[in-house]
């Protein structure tokens, strides 16, 4: 009779070992909830063309919910690029404009207005060679821009601030307070 119920226990033990566990898959959460948000391209008001910098000089704006760095060559070129600087993104919008090309204040790398590309050597500046050796060479976004009535427009993607947002979760713990982003 021992025997039995030992070999039921066995068995049994055996059963829940062997039965494969449920699996779950892990998606995102917003991703059940809500469609994907897909770019969307269309010129913002960024500066007023009264704010528009001299010539060699930029200054920053916003457009779309975007940080951008209004830059204006010697011959009077407008160029609207990323305001944020790699590879520590501070501000591009600081830097010294000449030569088709805006120089980052800090870590001295100059960036290409047309394209966004670097030009000459990475982080050439004493401190740029310490922390440029820690980053691949990278450029900077460059956007459209028009004059438009009294605005300075930037073609921006409207929609990468949400989607860019709509990869994290959002509730009851959401550092902005309530689940729907508002504060209490």
């Amino acid at each position: 009779m021992k025997s039995i119920s030992l070999l039921m226990c066995l068995l049994g033990l055996t059963q829940a070992f062997l039965t494969p566990t449920p699996t779950f898959t892990q998606t995102n959460s917003v991703a059940l909830q809500a469609k994907k948000i897909g770019p969307k391209l269309q010129y913002a008001p960024c500066i007023p063309t009264k704010n528009i910098p001299k010539p060699g000089t930029a200054t920053s704006g916003v457009a779309g919910g975007l940080a951008i760095c209004i830059a204006v060559d010697q011959d009077g070129s407008i160029y609207a690029l990323g305001d944020k600087c790699p590879p520590v993104n501070q501000p591009l919008s600081f830097g010294k404009v000449s030569n088709g090309c805006i120089e980052d204040p800090v870590l001295g790398t100059k960036f290409n207005l047309k394209k966004g590309t670097v030009e000459g050597p990475w982080c050439p500046s004493g401190i740029g060679k310490l922390l440029g050796g820690l980053f691949e060479p990278s450029g900077v976004p460059t956007y459209p821009v028009k004059k438009q009535g009294a605005n300075l427009m930037v073609q921006v993607d409207v929609n990468a601030k949400a989607a860019f947002e709509q990869q994290y979760w959002s509730g009851v713990l959401d550092a902005q307070g309530k689940a729907n982003g508002k504060y209490y």
